[in-house]
């Protein structure tokens, strides 16, 4: 793509027509130097730093310069992010002698997650690369493994991530850093993190969203984050939003989110500015939480935000073959392209990283000097890349016997409503490792007894201001799935209730999550975190109400497609069952776990210890609803999904009296995993146990809640699978009655029956010899059905009777 047409670095914003009165709302220090070792200190940290980081991209010999670069010391692949790289580790290196010199509890969240050489060259320098990879120890040895590896097979990759040490943000996919960044700070009232946001990631809708994130923390029980807006000016090649809007437009914007504004931009003497406006950012948080733990809270306190203007690729090449590089988008990736080839460049990248004066920075060993040392915090677990809260923090949940809210076999339950009152319970017993986020949904969604013993923290709201709360309600699936997972990676338990249709937002967030956990498990030094919980209900089942574009159960899919050690999906049919579902989901660790069920009051199958069996296996016959127990039945009928199993339930109940002669097997998955072909997940069932169920050669009949190609994609591989069929949601609907949308996707009990009888028929030459007159009479029950409802805007008055099952006559 060409890039934009500059005609000079660091272009500035064209003037805007706000009021100059506006520029009284930035905030205004006295220029104060910084002790005269801690600047020398600071600068041969970053010095040493983007020397560091700018090799990772091009050397893969010579790494410190030893003699005059070849095109044999450049790397084949040059690979990389330079142009945020000052930037962050201008933060980097403050933030050091920030936890130094406060004695803080602190981490580092970075939204430019393509910055990683930046970031590893800093653990590096201070010995959190080596603690972890003892192949980068901090020496000659350990430096040329670290610049000669980055970005290739078998080394570090070019983006934050797990593998990162001190990170909880996977840097891949931008918009999410501040979001995470407040969930991990949501009941550690010590810790606070600092979160760097590009101007690319800000011009993302997760990210605008989430500056109000500050209005959900009670400074009295949670931490602080301290944001830094990185603005360089700059995209791959266009200028930013932000680079194009001036100090007035800032500073107008950022009060009205509720922070004041900073601006560090005193490229001349930037450590004092940076210093001081972090110790000013310091003073103002421990001025609103002192006020709130002394019982004088602050009513919308004014939280602080810094705005970085510095150029992009900072200290790198300055013009290139007649382009400028330093100030412009060309320095975002790699500022000297043909360095493996072009002898001028080659030329121009050793000028560039003999400017840093290597030879001055390290010793003799390769190890970084002392003077460098000295901002790095002395205690292991106060350095950016050891903090434990970022590695090793997870502590079980205390939960109470799940059991103890079950309901009676026999009644009616909403499945929401009692893990409601379940989870009331819990967050009583969890007061400081347990929430719940979600989109302003919960009353709807039948989930509103949590909020018996707790609230809604909303810190702007008059109603529920200094009352802490463990309920976070934001219309904004990016804001609740960010503050989930930096909740989650900090070691506490999330859940995020939404209705089914509206999840799939959230989809690649949950993605970049599962990538994150997928690596954290291949690093010894990461520990166990709580799993992902998500709660999917008001379902298309019963969004009949709301229309067509509440009718999407995708999330399911998205699930699906991860690691088999991380996917976990349930389909609860009633209140028990899901009430031993989430109980078992709150005490899991490392997966993401989808709970799919219904709010509306439905019948109690299963009694509780009945429903804990049937979990714990994952699927099993309902002999109540079956022919003689499910014995020798010439069909198998199976029901995955709340309503799509009561429609299962009540066909099975039809086919009693339509077809008297017909040997049924009612079954019901509740784990889905447990379908996959046997290995491809640790839930599988073997063919064994598949054909005990399901029978080895009996046609089998699936209703499933979902989109078809996800059950079959499972199915696939198991032997003789030809003889099965599925009917799920197909995509079609409206408004109109629930029993209409089963009519519509062809899952209602009535489908379900012609294909017993039809699956039936193949075996049973009594069934074959009445089919026909069978179907018709199916046929004609599902004309009159639908006649009714067009004469009355309702469904029939039986139609959610509870199925009862008498012998044959």
């Amino acid at each position: 793509m060409p890039g934009e047409v500059i005609d000079r670095p660091n272009p500035e914003p064209l003037p805007s027509n706000v009021p100059d009165s506006v520029r009284d709302l930035a905030v205004k220090l006295d220029k104060l130097t910084l002790p005269e070792n801690a600047n020398a200190s600071l600068k041969e940290f970053r010095r040493a730093a983007c020397y560091i980081a700018a090799a990772m991209i091009f050397l893969k010999d010579n790494v410190l310069l030893e003699r005059d670069l070849t095109f044999e010391d450049i790397k084949p692949r040059l690979l990389g992010h330079w142009g945020t790289c000052p930037g962050l580790i201008l933060v980097y290196s403050h933030l050091n002698y920030l936890i130094s010199k406060h004695d803080l509890d602190m981490i580092f969240v970075v939204g430019p997650g393509h910055g990683a050489p930046a970031i590893l060259a800093s653990l590096w320098l201070e010995g959190s690369m080596e603690r972890y990879y003892p192949q980068y120890s901090r020496n000659k040895q350990g430096l040329h493994n670290l610049i000669s590896g980055f970005s290739t097979p078998g080394g570090l990759p070019s983006h934050i991530n797990a593998e990162t040490p001190g990170s909880i943000h996977e840097g891949g996919e931008l918009g999410y850093a501040l979001s995470v960044a407040y969930g991990a700070v949501m009941d550690k009232p010590n810790l606070i993190v600092a979160c760097v946001v590009g101007d690319g990631e800000a011009e993302s809708g997760p990210t605008a969203t989430a500056w109000h994130a500050c209005k959900y923390i009670d400074p009295k029980e949670s931490g602080a984050v301290i944001p830094i807006v990185h603005v360089n000016g700059f995209k791959i090649s266009e200028r930013t939003i932000y680079g194009c809007m001036d100090d007035k437009e800032m500073v107008a914007l950022f009060t009205g989110y509720g922070y004041q504004c900073r601006f560090v931009e005193d490229l001349e003497d930037i450590d004092a500015d940076m210093g001081n406006s972090l110790e000013w950012a310091l003073r103002e948080i421990n001025k609103i939480q002192q006020a709130a733990r002394h019982e004088k809270p602050i009513s919308k306190p004014r939280w602080p935000v810094i705005i970085m203007r510095t150029p992009k690729g900072w200290s790198g090449p300055k013009k290139v073959e007649g382009e400028f590089i330093e100030g412009s988008f060309r320095s975002h990736q790699v500022p000297l392209p043909k360095a493996k080839s072009d002898e001028a460049q080659l030329r121009d990248l050793q000028k560039w990283l003999k400017s840093y004066g290597a030879d001055q920075l390290f010793a003799e060993d390769g190890s970084p000097t002392d003077n460098i040392k000295k901002i790095i915090p002395e205690k292991d677990e106060q350095k950016l890349g050891q903090n434990p809260v970022a590695h090793d923090p997870y502590k079980p949940l205390k939960l109470t016997d799940w059991q103890k809210y079950s309901a009676k076999k026999g009644s009616e339950m909403s499945c929401m409503k009692a893990v409601g009152e379940y989870l009331d319970q819990s967050l009583v017993d969890n007061p400081t490792s347990l929430r719940i986020f979600s989109p302003d949904e919960l009353v709807s969604n039948k989930l509103d007894a949590v909020f018996r013993h707790t609230g809604r923290n909303f810190q702007w709201d008059e109603f529920s201001q200094f009352q802490g709360g463990r309920v976070i309600e934001i219309l904004s699936e990016h804001c609740c799935q960010g503050f989930m997972q930096g909740y989650t990676l900090t070691g506490r338990v999330g859940i995020f209730p939404s209705y089914e249709s509206f999840l799939g937002i959230i989809y690649t967030m949950m993605v970049q999550f599962a990538k994150f956990g997928k690596m954290a498990h291949e690093v010894p030094w990461r520990k166990d975190i709580g799993s992902l919980n998500y709660i999917e209900t008001s379902t298309w089942t019963r969004q009949e109400h709301n229309g067509f574009s509440h009718q999407n159960p995708s999330f399911i899919g998205a699930v699906l497609n991860l690691k088999p050690t991380a996917a976990r999906v349930y389909l609860p049919p009633d209140a028990n069952t899901f009430l031993s579902t989430i109980a078992h989901c709150l005490r899991s660790r490392n997966y993401v776990n989808l709970m799919v069920g219904s709010k509306q009051p439905a019948p109690v199958f299963l009694s509780a210890d009945e429903a804990d069996a049937h979990c714990r296996a994952g699927a099993g016959v309902w002999k109540f609803a079956s022919t003689d127990d499910g014995l020798n039945p010439d069909v198998v009928l199976v029901g995955i999904g709340a309503e799509i199993t009561f429609e299962v339930l009540k066909a099975a109940e039809l086919l009693r009296t339509l077809e008297p002669n017909l040997r049924v097997r009612v079954v019901n998955v509740t784990d889905l995993m447990i379908l996959g072909t046997e290995g491809t997940h640790p839930h599988a069932m073997t063919k064994a146990d598949f054909d005990a169920l399901f029978t080895e050669d009996r046609a089998i009949h699936f209703n499933y809640h979902g989109y078809a190609h996800e059950l079959k994609g499972l199915l696939f591989g198991r032997s003789n699978i030809d003889r099965a069929t599925v009917e799920c949601y197909r995509e079609e609907g409206s408004t109109t009655t629930p029993f209409d949308m089963m009519l519509m996707n062809h899952v209602s009990r009535y489908h379900v029956a012609e294909y017993a009888i039809q699956g039936g028929a193949r075996v049973n030459e009594k069934v074959k010899m009445d089919m026909g007159k069978s179907l018709a009479e199916v046929g004609h029950m599902v004309k009159k059905c639908r006649e009714y409802i067009l004469a009355n805007g309702k469904d029939p008055d039986d139609t959610y009777d509870t199925p009862k099952f008498e012998a044959p006559k």
